[in-house]
């Protein structure tokens, strides 16, 4: 089963203030569980190049121009496989849902302040309220890497709420569970596809993903600055070695680990 995750960068006043208008797929994430062998959590760089209806854009404005539809299949175009599920994460959403968990445990190995996303980080581990986590997984001018780099912490946000949310200590504490479970509502709409097993086996499998025995990582690409007239910087996207990955992702033979152009450049 595929779920394709979006996080809606909505600016509704709760998603920090650097001056972007109107709604950005500004989080997107593949996340596979196959019959047998690891789950997996794969980011698509939202600058990605890709082309609709003859005109080349950035995947993370497709949403916004062209509708739901046309950027599922974008992102089947890319993986060439079928997304089974599409659930969208509001960003404001994401402090409810960590207040209602009682904060989350995340990592960081730099001192931040930035002003831009409210990010403002002492170096090392961090059990953080919503409003924290919500700038750690927005945080990407002060990061030498950029949207890769909030990529990756945002990973480490989903799986973190994923592990917590699937821990004994909630599922065992009715109150809690029940707030979690309304928090979660508010903040994620899903396909009408979608049921309540479905959301369950979709938390299971981020915290399967996120986990030591899981696959984390970025899609392969040729280009991080690929320039394009009327587009400007992208990210020119391996067509093959994508292919070849989400085929390994969805048989269940790739090893676990970290993949992707991202993870070699830091090997």
């Amino acid at each position: 089963t595929s779920w394709l995750i979006l996080g809606s960068d909505e600016r509704d006043g709760t998603t920090g203030q650097d001056g972007t208008t109107g709604e950005r797929t500004d989080t997107i994430l593949v996340l596979t569980k196959p019959k047998n062998g690891p789950s997996s959590l794969i980011s698509i760089p939202r600058d990605s190049l890709v082309e609709v209806d003859g005109a080349l854009s950035k995947i993370n404005a497709v949403l916004g121009l062209y509708g739901r539809k046309p950027l599922v299949a974008k992102v089947e175009d890319i993986t060439g496989q079928k997304i089974d599920h599409v659930a969208k994460i509001n960003f404001g959403g994401l402090t409810t849902i960590v207040d209602a968990l009682g904060g989350v445990e995340l990592c960081y190995d730099q001192d931040v302040d930035d002003e831009k996303s409210e990010m403002h980080w002492t170096a090392g581990c961090h059990v953080v309220d919503g409003k924290q986590a919500l700038a750690f997984s927005r945080m990407r001018y002060s990061d030498p890497q950029g949207d890769f780099g909030r990529a990756q912490r945002q990973r480490q946000v989903i799986g973190a709420i994923a592990k917590k949310a699937a821990s004994p200590s909630t599922l065992l504490d009715l109150p809690k569970l029940t707030r979690v479970g309304d928090a979660a509502m508010a903040a994620i709409s899903v396909d009408e596809k979608a049921t309540p097993a479905t959301m369950a086996r979709m938390l299971l499998a981020f915290r399967d993903a996120s986990g030591a025995g899981g696959i984390t990582g970025t899609v392969y690409w040729t280009d991080p600055g690929y320039y394009v007239d009327g587009v400007g910087s992208s990210v020119l996207l391996d067509d093959a070695r994508n292919t070849e990955l989400f085929a390994q992702l969805v048989d269940g033979t790739r090893k676990a680990g970290v993949v992707g152009t991202q993870a070699e450049q830091q090997g």
